[in-house]
């Protein structure tokens, strides 16, 4: 890359203005260690597998399987390690500044496919939309269960550098008393932004990323700085969903899913939707597996939280799925400054993955 092509910016994140992204081009020529390629297994069994199926009594009981009679292709069970649970009460307690909560919650694995080495982009619209929807339907029964549970967050681990103990493909649910700092964040930022403006900020990104473009020019020599063109941040679209790179990237090839039509709670998403939204996952998967095969990552899924605040929430926040590959391990500065350093600038990304045959 030229000096005159390169990017060295600081970029604001809309929805959490204090969470801001230094985006330079020129490290990426920089000596480094990068997180190394995950290992696919791509076995369909393996007998020592407590995950595949005909090994079930090599897991804690099962919860839920899907479908519910016959071989199951999906299988939830509580983790055998949790970090929360519900088999103790312990009071909460303070003293001085220090205070304490009890950890209370749940903490359960999704198994995602019967198949061992199966990834994200190998499954089917139709099993992706069965998964999806079984973390709608867990997430409903968590909530249901028990009023002092505020927050369910399903997330993903592929890869040991993003957390994974198990190398079968396997989800995660924790629902906890508390809402996580990162997702209150956004909650309260979109709520001030929809009190400014009437409008839900997430739905104004996807309107801008659909039918934006300005080009802006340097004010003393009249040359052209940037230009900003219609849909270069997209990655991915179907009927009902859209996959975006976001303009602060804290990842170099993060991606976030989010539906179209504004919705705040996914657990109202129906069978319809989530078959476009399985299919837009599965696509864009593949787009990055293209480009960045065999990456560690991890997926997140951020819904609005249900607490006693839950319905002022609903026209302001947006529910949405973050995907973030592991393409790098971060360095005392970005731990010590909460600054992340995307060395790749996030249109270039986009252009890239779209451009990826799958």
């Amino acid at each position: 890359m030229s000096e005159a092509n390169e990017v060295r910016e600081i970029r604001i994140n809309p929805i959490v203005p204090s969470e801001s992204v230094l985006v330079a081009t020129a490290r990426s020529m920089r000596p480094k260690k990068a997180e190394a390629l995950a290992p696919r297994d791509t076995r369909k069994h393996v007998e020592t597998c407590p995950f595949c199926r005909g090994n079930e009594d090599r897991t804690p009981p099962q919860i839920l399987t899907y479908p519910a009679s016959g071989d199951w292709h999906i299988r939830i069970v509580e983790n055998l390690y949790p970090v929360l649970g519900d088999e103790r009460n312990q009071p909460n307690f303070s003293f001085g500044l220090q205070q304490t909560i009890d950890g209370y919650g749940r903490h359960e694995v999704i198994i995602d496919h019967f198949e061992h080495g199966t990834a994200v982009h190998d499954m089917s619209t139709d099993h992706l939309s069965m998964l999806f929807g079984a973390y709608r339907d867990r997430m409903a029964q968590i909530f249901a269960s028990d009023a002092r549970l505020k927050y369910v967050l399903v997330f993903k681990n592929f890869g040991p550098a993003a957390g994974a103990s198990i190398p079968h493909t396997h989800s995660q649910v924790i629902a906890m008393p508390v809402v996580p700092e990162n997702v209150q964040n956004e909650v309260n930022n979109s709520h001030e932004y929809f009190h400014k403006h009437h409008h839900c900020i997430f739905c104004a990104l996807i309107d801008e990323a659909l039918t934006f473009e300005a080009t802006i020019y340097d004010r003393n020599s009249g040359e052209v700085r940037r230009k900003i063109d219609v849909g270069q941040y997209v990655v991915e679209r179907g009927e009902k969903f859209i996959a975006i790179k976001p303009f602060a990237s804290r990842f170099e090839w993060e991606v976030h899913i989010l539906p179209l039509s504004h919705q705040a709670d996914f657990l109202a998403i129906n069978d319809t939707d989530l078959a476009d939204l399985a299919a837009v996952l599965k696509r864009t998967m593949a787009r990055l597996e293209a480009v960045i095969g065999g990456a560690q990552y991890n997926y997140f899924l951020h819904s609005v939280p249900h607490d006693e605040h839950t319905g002022e929430h609903a026209a302001s926040y947006h529910w949405h799925l973050e995907i973030c590959p592991r393409t790098s391990i971060p360095t005392g500065f970005e731990l010590g400054s909460g600054l992340f350093v995307n060395t790749i600038s996030p249109e270039a990304a986009a252009a890239q993955l779209r451009a990826a045959t799958i």
